[in-house]
């Protein structure tokens, strides 16, 4: 057997810890809404989107809301999708199906026969994670703190700096020096990243936007363009974030 098929449900917020696979994975869900986190990049995955991890890959997974994480296990000599890299692959019914048929009692000759389909039904997708790396220095994970906390918190890095007993010019290099980002961009990352969740769940952009701290959903679609490559109803191919997409200004 060169394709194994799992399932696993997941509670809304429960994670399964770092591990790794010697297979090739690809991951998706049926219903909910999974997280996937690879070192500092994450994945936000409505049940129009998979995730393919090379074999070897250290991840975890979660469920931001209910979910059945479904999984292909793929031989590591099968050509690796991904190159070395995670990749978002477009879920559609015929790869569900394809799925559904991997898991029966096939005779050999049929399993065989569906294996051999399903890496042309893999699709990936360009799109880009969104990677917030955590800072180190003590004053700057209070920044981030915060921010976790609150993503639309408007202060800019001089009021944050002198929260934290430190010169904006201090802080700014922190941020840089432990992140490989600049404040703002750091901040971008962390705002996009909460947004993901909410879209996911069928929120229309205009209220993530204001949730995450944009004035205007035409700053929010701006900024989402600029880091992940695609708008957020292309992204996740949900009705109501594409609808918010054409009457936003």
């Amino acid at each position: 057997m060169t394709v194994a098929v799992g399932s696993l449900p997941l509670a809304a917020g429960s994670w399964v810890g770092e591990h790794a696979h010697r297979e090739h994975q690809l991951n998706w869900t049926d219903r909910g809404v999974l997280g996937i986190v690879v070192g500092t990049r994450s994945w936000v995955l409505p049940p129009t989107l998979g995730l393919w991890l090379p074999a070897g890959t250290p991840h975890r997974t979660g469920a931001t809301r209910d979910a059945v994480l479904r999984s292909l296990y793929l031989a590591p000599d099968l050509p690796d999708l991904g190159a070395g890299e995670p990749v978002a692959v477009a879920v559609d019914p015929l790869l569900s199906h394809l799925a559904d048929h991997l898991g029966a009692d096939l005779d050999p000759a049929a399993r065989s026969r569906a294996e051999a389909v399903v890496p042309d039904v893999l699709r990936p997708l360009p799109t880009a994670p969104i990677a917030v790396p955590e800072p180190v220095d003590a004053r700057a994970r209070s920044v981030a703190a915060v921010l976790h906390a609150d993503p639309a918190d408007p202060r800019d890095l001089a009021e944050f700096a002198r929260v934290v007993g430190a010169s904006r010019r201090t802080l700014s290099r922190l941020f840089v020096a432990d992140t490989g980002l600049a404040f703002e961009r750091w901040r971008t990352h962390l705002r996009l990243r909460a947004a993901l969740p909410l879209l996911a769940e069928g929120h229309g952009v205009a209220r993530v936007a204001h949730r995450v701290g944009y004035a205007t959903p035409s700053a929010f679609l701006a900024a989402f363009r600029r880091v992940v490559g695609t708008t957020p109803g292309r992204y996740l191919a949900l009705r109501g974030a594409g609808d918010d997409e054409r009457r936003a200004p």
